[in-house]
């Protein structure tokens, strides 16, 4: 491949992690704002975070299926078009209907479904165009565009609010259109060899799958749905923090918002450049990322001026962006193309049930306690990472499953297996 067509095709499968991030992120600002205009509770303008990801979380699994059966780009193309109606339903009903709460639900969770054929789909996408170390750096690449997305998004949100508090509704559409064109016109995807197995012998390779390696492969599902459990769940607080308490609002507070998504993604590309396919670093990357989490979620506590708080804050998120990137290398290398929609799309299901429920329990544990909220987080974050290094092996093999050969490549020399 090309560098100048690589780089196109880098390029579109990026947008597409981009644009999934917008649905949750470009709302965080504005809140706050929907609590006020519509007269809803705070936890009921936190369940626009929360029906968004459920229903992609849901719908993830069945996408993922499809996508192995057919192809990738068959399943991204519709996903996004329907993303964008979703915002576009949201939208309309909020500019022209009395009481648009409900309708909104229903464009978040129209949005949910698209959202579902996004990124998680992009990650199998990758494992298919590259290979090696190349696709270590991609995929760093496609966490990297995910966490720009969320540091463009609170800045984003909040310009289109300064038109109207319902802006970011009709922004997504237009990011979408942008997407689609990427992928419809340089997005080429190879011929399937032969053709999709039965839905039958689909499923007994999946139990085959989980049953060799299971163990590691759940712990790295709980690993990536506490990070966006966390992150969410922390931007929630901040959000409200800023204007409950400084009275910061608008612009200012989404670059404030940005400043912790900002150190995620950078460590985010950095991580995905340095990891290669070192099955040993990625594990000590991924405890080193929840030890910085741990320590600073239970640091946070000390802390109540802004300045020193998005200090400490920070440290969490470069252990996110530790952890994220290797995941994804070890997720996506698991098992071959035939399954590895499947097998991507239930991590990326995982990951959206963390979004969901951060913004809701969040909510309740500010109103229980701060100092309990942010130890509690560091016990979780320490309990995780603990896991993952009790769990999650590397270990010598010689031996690759025949009808993995394909993922295997990856694991010449080592293996991810429990004892």
């Amino acid at each position: 491949m090309a560098t100048k067509k690589k780089g196109l095709v880098i390029l579109a499968i990026g947008s597409i992690p981009l644009i999934m991030t917008l649905g949750n992120s470009m709302l965080i600002p504005i809140l706050p704002r929907m609590e006020t205009e519509l007269g809803i509770s705070a936890f009921q303008a936190s369940l626009t975070i929360t029906v968004f990801s459920i229903t992609a979380a849901i719908a993830i699994p069945i996408l993922g299926y499809m996508s192995d059966r057919f192809s990738r780009k068959q399943i991204i193309v519709p996903a996004l078009i329907l993303y964008g109606v979703g915002g576009l339903l949201a939208g309309v009903a909020t500019a022209f209907f009395n009481n648009p709460y409900m309708w909104i639900m229903v464009g978040r969770a129209l949005k949910g479904i698209g959202a579902a054929g996004t990124a998680p789909i992009a990650m199998a996408l990758t494992g298919d165009l590259f290979k090696g170390g190349e696709q270590s750096k991609v995929l760093g690449i496609v966490e990297a565009s995910n966490g720009f997305g969320k540091v463009l998004s609170p800045i984003v949100g909040s310009l289109l609010a300064l038109l109207v508090w319902y802006g970011p509704f009709w922004g997504f559409p237009v990011f979408v259109l942008i997407s689609v064109l990427l992928t419809v016109f340089f997005v080429k995807e190879k011929k399937k060899k032969k053709e999709a197995p039965a839905i039958g012998k689909y499923v007994k390779g999946l139990f085959s799958v989980f049953k060799q390696e299971g163990r590691w492969l759940f712990t790295a599902y709980l690993a990536g749905a506490t990070c966006l459990f966390t992150l969410f769940g922390i931007l929630f607080y901040l959000s409200d923090t800023l204007e409950t308490q400084y009275n910061i609002d608008g612009v200012l507070k989404g670059s404030i918002l940005a400043i912790p998504l900002l150190f995620m993604m950078t460590t985010s590309l950095i991580t995905g450049n340095k990891i290669g396919k070192d099955l040993k670093r990625m594990k000590k990357f991924i405890i080193l990322g929840f030890l910085l989490m741990t320590i600073s979620f239970a640091t946070l506590v000390f802390f109540q001026k802004l300045i020193p708080f998005i200090s400490i804050l920070a440290v969490s998120s470069v252990g996110t962006g530790l952890v994220l990137p290797c995941l994804n290398s070890l997720i996506t290398g698991s098992v071959g193309a035939e399954r590895r929609g499947f097998v991507t799309s239930l991590y990326g299901s995982v990951r959206f049930l963390g979004v969901a429920a951060g913004p809701p329990i969040f909510e309740w544990l500010m109103n229980w306690s701060r100092t309990g909220m942010f130890l509690t987080t560091a016990g979780l974050t320490l309990s995780v990472g603990l896991l993952c290094l009790l769990l999650i092996h590397v270990k010598n093999t010689q031996n690759a499953n025949k009808e993995d050969s394909e993922a295997h490549t990856l694991f010449k020399k080592f293996q991810l297996t429990t004892e």
